[in-house]
């Protein structure tokens, strides 16, 4: 009996990687983030740039809204972290931020391709929206994955983990698919399966497209009932709320960091590395839509090869962080997606690495630069879900499961103290030399210097305060 009611609760918690992922895989990287990428461009236009600059000024809005996003969660993440953890308590905070990522993604339906009264469509709008969703989802993360360390033995945390990745980039793939089949309108005003958006959406209103929003929002709502229902927290381990002494252990704690060579390396590590891919999940559809002028349901398709490879991969590397342990993982992936972004700064349209690409397509109507993209989504989405993963293995080895909010909470502010950072590094570098390709030169030092890092972090990991 006690076997079945652990796998259930097991099933459970995987249940809110299959419920949130669609947040990351429909809104941050193939649908919301490359409709907003042509909105944003058009209007830039209008107002007088160029072509080239006008992707610039799109891809730079988008970079200032998710590095204020990102320095809110840093804030806050390790302090929410302690404060759960001195009452014992992670279900209510995950049913608050839960209410916040429903509205902010389901806000996202209100930017119309047409210009609203000011003459201007609602980008910031749609900007601070996407950020109250991205806020609700990374915090409702911080207390399931603090979940972690109590559903089972350390020996598995690694391949319940990779698991529990697949399953969410399963979801994605799901939910992804239903969009282009059933929502997102093509050129033609149709969807991939070749009839008008469901529910009388209109395609001239770009309506198919917007109910992204909508439509994540309800998945998160409905696959959240397996969470909240099969997983519960022991009751004799609710104490009262007191926040001085929380805030006070977590002082302590992050000064203790000045003796915990491993852990500190490793929160460093991890901020880097998790803030240059959480940047590639964020610009991947820009880049698309803008660079190589990807429609909205190409960009979908690539993101379904994109999410398979990442399930597929998520699932090897859990069986590899239980053979080599995370560490080994961590690096490899860090290689990989330094790579990727190479092959990003080197390529466009017309060209890859200043040799002219071919002028016929090369594979169902794809010419060179495009195949090449679609590689680089498989290795960002194998690489990006094995990496996270490993990440969060790595933090169970770093903490215990009586303070495992705290330490996730740390795990947050390492992955959000800089998440400002990256997009900022890439808004900028954008905005001085007009080159959104060249904007993504910051990534290749950021994922050296989590690599660099790793060196110092005890592959066992280290749970000593």
């Amino acid at each position: 009996m006690r076997d079945r009611i652990d796998r259930r609760r097991i099933w459970g918690w995987w249940f809110f990687d299959w419920a949130s992922q669609p947040f990351h895989t429909l809104l941050l990287t193939f649908i919301f983030s490359i409709y907003f990428a042509e909105v944003a461009k058009r209007h830039f236009i209008a107002m007088g740039d160029s072509s080239t600059l006008a992707g610039a000024h799109a891809q730079s809005l988008w970079g200032y809204g998710l590095a204020i996003s990102g320095a809110i969660i840093a804030l806050a993440a390790p302090v929410l972290g302690a404060v759960a953890d001195s009452s014992g308590r992670r279900m209510p905070w995950i049913w608050i931020f839960s209410g916040v990522y429903v509205i902010g993604s389901a806000g996202l339906w209100w930017l119309t391709p047409a210009f609203g009264p000011g003459g201007d469509p609602a980008l910031v709008q749609a900007v601070v929206l996407f950020g109250i969703g991205l806020i609700g989802v990374e915090f409702a993360t911080i207390f399931t994955n603090a979940m972690l360390p109590g559903l089972a033995p350390r020996a598995e945390i690694g391949r319940i983990s990779g698991s529990g990745y697949a399953f969410g980039y399963l979801g994605g793939v799901v939910a992804l698919a239903l969009m282009l089949l059933l929502f997102a309108e093509t050129p033609n005003g149709r969807t991939l399966a070749g009839i008008p958006p469901l529910f009388g959406l209109d395609p001239a209103a770009r309506e198919g497209t917007r109910f992204v929003g909508p439509f994540t929002a309800i998945w998160y709502a409905v696959f959240m009932i397996p969470f909240f229902l099969w997983v519960r927290e022991p009751r004799e381990g609710h104490r009262p709320l007191r926040i001085r002494a929380a805030l006070s252990d977590l002082w302590a704690l992050i000064r203790s960091l000045r003796h915990r060579r491993s852990l500190a390396a490793w929160l460093a590590s991890s901020m880097f590395s998790r803030d240059a891919l959480n940047a590639l999940y964020g610009f991947g559809g820009v880049y698309a839509g803008t660079v190589l002028g990807w429609p909205v349901f190409l960009a979908g398709i690539f993101g379904v090869v994109s999410a398979i490879s990442a399930a597929l991969i998520s699932w090897l590397g859990g069986r590899a962080d239980r053979a080599f342990g995370p560490r080994a993982v961590i690096a490899a992936c860090i290689l990989a997606l330094s790579a990727v972004c190479l092959l990003l700064v080197g390529m466009d349209r017309t060209s890859v690495f200043g040799i002219p690409a071919p002028e016929a397509p090369l594979l169902a109507g794809l010419r060179l630069p495009d195949l090449i993209f679609f590689a680089c989504g498989a290795v960002i989405g194998g690489a990006g879900g094995a990496l996270q993963s490993a990440s969060r293995t790595m933090m169970v080895r770093h903490t215990t499961p009586e303070r495992a909010t705290e330490g996730f909470g740390l795990y947050a502010l390492s992955g959000k103290a800089t998440a400002f950072l990256a997009p900022f590094l890439i808004a900028v570098t954008t905005d001085l030399t007009g080159s959104q390709r060249l904007g993504f030169l910051p990534l290749i030092v950021i994922f050296l210097v989590a690599l660099l890092l790793l060196g110092w972090v005890d592959p066992e990991g280290e749970t000593d305060p």
